[in-house]
């Protein structure tokens, strides 16, 4: 009877194995195919934006009422692009203009107090992250929560290629798109002041190059929001996990130089860290601990950026760290611990119970806020926690 056992044993084991040698390489083969795919311009554009998923589908854009805005509070129209595109865009009232009109309001409101409604309170301009469209539940709640909770106007646009807007899109595209999107604002009657630019996910990359360029034309805004940010697409695919279980390019760590080689044919680059320095006004970035998609690193590594130009410099060494002496180990061993005392000085760090930890930098005429969530997973942006921090941070309701 124990022989019988045996040879069963014996005849299953090799069976699994055989078994489990074929599924890995069938994987494998996947995981092969899929990072060649990716190498396609085409395929890695439609990967990155996924502007395809125009969730929801079939959009009513001219009835935002059928997505849970209220009676007239929503303008739907078209904004037109210096390169001749259209783009799709909603603009909402804020909750306390909209409650002084006579009700029930005019379908056509919103559109017919555009004007006298951007003189009277702030607006969001909002830039949503990849996939779907701006009639996204998702999304039609953070516009809720900014009208209400912080009694601002919001303009939402669809990039181009998204939803109802016309062309493809591209990393130059988008941020066209975002500066045709504030100039409408302003020709409309709102003061750059009172104009608070707001990103999420792909959109804060957005929001950063159209900070960046209005900074560089010294136009003075209310301020930017970064709400789960990315350092770049160059370091995103480094850190970015499939559900937040498989790190992409583990895989092609393994081969010497293959995971170099292959970001070396990204053709979105979207490199908020080596310009977000140049943004001259407060900043708030906001991140879950939880956040599946993007992890809180970025963040980190952005709030760093801003803040390091206001610490003491570390003195430049050797680039083969092997080859340094005693006497440069020393020196740049003071050097970082006076750089953290710095930092520690420099910045107020407030727990939040139950909530999460702020910090703020306020220096120099500089105001750079982190603020790290312990859940919101990737929509940080819908905690009413965070909505207080921005009403707080940037005096709006």
């Amino acid at each position: 009877m124990a022989s019988n056992n045996t040879k069963s044993a014996d005849v299953v084991n090799p069976g699994i194995l055989s078994r489990a040698r074929t599924f890995f390489t069938v994987l494998g083969g996947v995981y092969v195919l899929v990072v060649l795919l990716l190498l396609v311009p085409y395929i890695q554009s439609h990967l990155i934006y996924m502007n395809a998923l125009k969730l929801p589908w079939n959009a009513h854009f001219d009835e935002p009422e059928r997505y849970g805005l209220a009676l007239g509070k929503t303008f739907n129209f078209k904004i037109a692009t210096p390169d001749n595109h259209t783009l799709g865009a909603w603009f909402v009232l804020s909750d306390d203009y909209y409650h002084s009109l006579p009700f029930p309001p005019s379908p056509s409101a919103a559109e017919a107090r555009l004007s006298e409604a951007l003189r009277a309170r702030p607006t969001v301009i909002f830039f949503h992250g990849n996939a779907a469209t701006r009639a996204l539940p998702v999304r039609v709640r953070q516009y809720s929560a900014f009208t209400s909770r912080l009694q601002t106007n919001v303009l939402a646009i669809d990039y181009r290629g998204f939803a109802d807007s016309q062309g493809s899109p591209s990393e130059r595209g988008l941020v066209t798109d975002a500066r045709a999107a504030f100039d409408w604002l302003i020709s409309n009657g709102a003061t750059p002041e009172d104009v608070l630019i707001v990103g999420h996910s792909l959109g804060t990359a957005v929001a950063s190059s159209l900070a960046v360029s209005l900074s560089e034309e010294t136009i003075r805004f209310r301020g930017l929001v970064l709400m789960s940010p990315f350092t770049s697409m160059y370091i995103l695919v480094d850190t970015y996990s499939v559900l937040g279980l498989f790190p992409v390019m583990l895989p092609l760590t393994m081969v010497p130089r293959a995971a170099e080689l292959f970001k070396t044919f990204l053709q979105h680059r979207f490199d908020t860290l080596s310009i977000i320095t140049s943004v001259k006004v407060p900043v708030l970035i906001v991140h879950a601990e939880n956040d599946w998609d993007i992890s809180h690193t970025h963040s980190d590594a952005l709030f760093d950026a801003l803040i390091d130009p206001f610490l003491p410099s570390i003195e430049a060494l050797p680039r083969e760290v092997g080859s340094w002496t005693d006497e440069q180990w020393g020196t740049y061993q003071q050097q970082m611990v006076r750089k953290q005392e710095a930092r520690e000085r420099l910045l107020i760090t407030t727990d939040m119970p139950h909530f999460g930890v702020m910090d703020t930098f306020a220096a120099s005429g500089e105001t750079i806020v982190l603020l790290k969530t312990l859940t919101g997973s990737h929509e940080v942006g819908t905690l009413e926690g965070t909505q207080d921090v921005i009403r707080k941070l940037f005096s709006l309701a």
